[in-house]
């Protein structure tokens, strides 16, 4: 919810002296340039850095929904959602970047649960969130033992104010990237009630499509998973 190379100047230097060093009427062979698993701003591009930040809203049009099943919906949605994430490792593909997702919101939501009059707050806790990337596009979030995976909707209702709190089973979500519309997409991703009244629903399905996915440090260019 991808493929994200560098030309450096010791590639551009070995190319110059393997071609100085080749016998006369020879032409050296080309040196190939190496895919990192994350580049910009085309597939097969210039490596993300280690550390530069990764962000992305959702595709307009769309929303982040928490419905109280896979198929239905009931529940709470979100016009507006981000996130944004500090890219600790991107190497050689096909293998497997790293990031820590830093921040992840959610605004403008509603509700059309029974006996719920409207949405306070939809709040991501214990964050930062350790976040792999691989060749494949499986991009997978992962809380810990100390730090799960959680959030916290906070609603209004007849009787007031009602707060929901939900976790993951496996501590994880798990989404898919795409190159073709510099997407991630989460679908049915499973949060069950950690606490909360009744009016909580028991399990609420996470899906959200967040497009195009940029990296903000290099003037916001499409980021591309290889």
């Amino acid at each position: 919810m991808l493929r994200y190379g560098r030309i450096g100047v010791g590639l551009a230097t070995l190319a110059l002296l393997t071609g100085l060093g080749a016998a006369p009427g020879s032409a050296a062979a080309p040196t190939p340039l190496a895919n990192n698993v994350l580049t910009y701003p085309t597939p097969g591009g210039t490596a993300v850095a280690v550390n530069d930040v990764i962000q992305a809203s959702l595709r307009t049009g769309t929303n982040a929904t928490f419905y109280s099943s896979a198929t239905g919906t009931t529940g709470v949605k979100c016009a507006v959602s981000s996130f944004s994430a500090k890219v600790l490792s991107n190497p050689a593909a096909p293998g497997t970047a790293t990031e820590s997702l830093t921040a992840q919101s959610f605004t403008n939501c509603t509700t059309n649960v029974i006996g719920t009059t409207g949405v306070q707050s939809v709040t991501v806790q214990n964050l930062p969130y350790a976040t792999s990337v691989t060749s494949a596009g499986v991009v997978k979030i992962s809380g810990t033992a100390t730090a799960p995976i959680q959030s916290t909707v906070v609603l209004n209702s007849l009787l007031g104010t009602i707060t929901c709190v939900y976790r993951t089973g496996t501590n994880s979500l798990t989404g898919t990237a795409t190159n073709a519309n510099n997407s991630i997409t989460f679908t049915n991703q499973t949060l069950t009630k950690f606490s909360g009244p009744s009016l909580c629903f028991g399990t609420a399905y996470f899906s959200a499509a967040y497009s195009p996915v940029r990296d903000a440090t290099k003037g916001n260019s499409p980021v591309y998973v290889n």
